[in-house]
C-alpha cells in the first residue's frame, strides 16, 4: 500500500472529516468497515462513527490505522486536528456574528483615536480587537463594575461601555507600573511631598507624583476620558494587591484635578475600594460616608482647616490676599480659589484667572 505524504501547510476554506478519507481508503483496497474493526480490534460502532464524522480519531486509533493501512499515525492525527479546528472556527464565526451588533455600543472610534486599539476594516477583526482589549470572549462577559461612589452632574448619564473602556485602560496602565508593596504610612508621607508639587507644571509633577506613589505601593495613572464617561477619578485594588488611582482631566483646572487626586488618595488610605471600584465625578458633596471621608481628607490635605479659618476670618478675598495666603501655606493659588468658590465665600466667576488650566497636550507622554 502506498505511503501518504503529509503537507506542511494546510488551510482550506472547507475541511472534510477524516472519516471520509478513511472510507475512501477502505473502498480503494476493498476493506469493509467490519473487517477494519476486526483488524484493529476496535468496536464496529466506533469505526462507523469515525467514518460518519461522529467520533474523533484518537492517538490509539491512529496508531492502529498505521499498522493496518500503512498510513502514518501523524497523518490521521493532523487530519483530525485540522477538522476539529475548522469546526471550532465555524462555531466561532457564528458566535462572533451574534456579537457584532454589540460592537455599536463600544466607543471604537475614540479608542482607536487614543491608540488603545488598532483599526480594522473587517468588522469581525475589529470585534476581535475589542474582545482582546477587554480580555474576554464575549462582550457580555465584560466585568460589571460596582460604581457605589459614582456621582453624576447635570442631566447626562454616563455610558456604561465608555466607562468600562476607560476603566480597562487604567487597569492595563496600572499593571504596567512597577510598585513596591503597599505601605499606608509610606503613602501618607508621599502625599505630604506631593502636596508641594501643586506649584509645578504637569511635566514636573506627574512623573514625581507617580514615582513617589509607586515607592509607597500605589499605582497612579492618568487616562484621557471618553465621551460620556463623566468621571474625574477612580480607585480600586488590582489583582496584584496594589491600589490604583486612575485620573482624568475632566474639569481641566488645577483645583479640580488636585482635589480629585487627594480624594482618591483618601479612598486608598481608608481602604474603601478593596472590594469594589469607586468611580468619582469631582464634587465636594455626597451622602455616602466614604465620599465624605475622602472629601474631608482631600480638603484637609490641600488647605488645613485651621489655616483656612484664620484666613477667612479676615474676610479679605482679593487676588493679592489669596496669592499671599497660598504662598504662606505652599499651595497653588487656584486651589484656594476653588475652595473659596465651593464654600460660597466668593462667586464662581471670581478669581478664575488664578486657576491653571491643564490639557492633554501639556501632559507627559511615554509612560502609563
Amino acid at each position: 500500500m502506498p505511503s501518504v505524504t503529509i503537507g506542511t501547510k494546510y488551510n482550506p476554506d472547507f475541511v472534510s472529516h477524516p472519516g471520509s478519507t478513511l472510507q475512501d481508503m477502505l473502498d480503494m483496497h476493498g476493506i469493509s468497515q467490519s473487517e477494519l474493526a476486526e483488524r484493529t480490534g476496535r468496536p464496529k460502532k466506533t469505526i462507523n462513527e469515525i467514518i460518519l464524522g461522529k467520533a474523533a480519531i484518537t492517538p490509539e486509533t491512529a496508531l492502529q490505522l498505521e499498522l493496518v493501512l500503512k498510513v502514518p499515525a501523524q497523518f490521521w492525527l493532523q487530519r483530525e486536528s485540522r477538522y476539529r479546528e475548522w469546526l471550532a472556527k465555524q462555531s466561532e464565526s457564528t458566535r462572533l456574528a451574534s456579537e457584532l451588533p454589540k460592537l455599536q455600543k463600544i466607543p471604537v472610534k475614540e479608542m482607536i483615536q487614543y491608540q488603545w486599539i488598532c483599526k480594522h476594516k473587517d468588522p469581525f477583526e475589529q470585534l476581535r480587537e475589542v474582545l482582546q482589549y477587554f480580555a474576554v470572549t464575549s462582550l457580555d462577559a465584560v466585568p460589571k463594575f460596582q460604581a457605589a461612589a459614582f456621582r453624576k452632574t447635570g442631566t447626562k448619564d454616563s455610558d456604561y461601555w465608555a466607562l468600562a473602556a476607560w476603566l480597562r485602560q487604567g487597569e492595563l496602565k496600572g499593571n504596567a507600573i512597577e510598585c513596591e508593596p503597599y505601605n499606608p504610612n509610606s503613602f501618607l508621607l508621599a502625599l505630604n511631598e506631593i502636596r508641594a508639587l501643586t506649584l509645578c507644571l504637569p511635566s514636573v509633577f506627574v512623573p514625581k507624583m507617580k514615582s513617589l506613589c509607586a515607592r509607597a505601593g500605589v499605582a497612579v495613572t492618568f487616562v484621557e476620558d471618553l465621551p460620556r464617561t463623566s468621571v474625574s477619578g477612580a480607585t480600586r485594588w488590582l489583582a496584584s494587591s496594589r491600589p490604583l488611582i486612575q485620573l482624568s482631566l475632566r474639569h481641566k483646572t488645577n483645583d479640580q484635578v488636585w482635589f480629585a487626586f487627594f480624594h482618591e488618595a483618601g479612598h486608598v488610605l481608608k481602604e474603601h475600594a478593596k472590594r469594589e471600584i469607586l468611580i468619582d465625578e469631582s464634587s465636594y458633596d455626597s451622602e455616602d460616608y466614604r465620599e465624605k471621608e475622602a472629601n474631608e481628607f482631600a480638603c484637609e490635605m490641600l488647605i488645613p482647616s485651621d489655616e483656612l479659618v484664620k484666613f477667612c476670618d479676615k474676610n479679605d478675598f482679593t487676588r493679592q490676599s489669596v496669592e499671599k495666603f497660598a504662598k504662606r501655606i505652599n499651595i497653588a493659588p487656584g486651589i484656594v480659589v476653588g475652595r473659596l468658590q465651593h464654600d460660597k465665600l466668593i462667586e464662581f466667576s471670581q478669581l478664575n484667572a488664578l486657576k491653571e488650566k491643564y490639557s492633554w497636550s501639556d501632559w507627559p507622554s511615554g509612560s502609563p
